[in-house]
């Protein structure tokens, strides 16, 4: 049991280490799910704005830490 508990916590860890990269992953797939489901927008635009909106997360991060790094 004691092993369950360190894969648990591991996992927790490596996806809740950048509270804002998670906060704004999950408000982007939450964003994208209200485009299919209420405005009934076609695959590929959710799509794209899944990519778009991943990209300009990763950026921004990478952005942040490298300021952050820098100073």
């Amino acid at each position: 049991m004691n092993v369950l508990g360190d894969v648990t916590r591991e996992l927790l860890g490596m996806f809740l280490a950048d509270g804002r990269l998670t906060l704004a992953t999950l408000v982007l797939v939450a964003v994208v799910a209200v485009l299919l489901l209420t405005a009934h927008a076609a695959p590929l635009v959710a799509g794209l704005v899944l990519l778009g909106g991943c990209l300009a997360i990763l950026v921004e991060a990478t952005l942040r830490e490298a300021r952050h790094r820098h100073k």
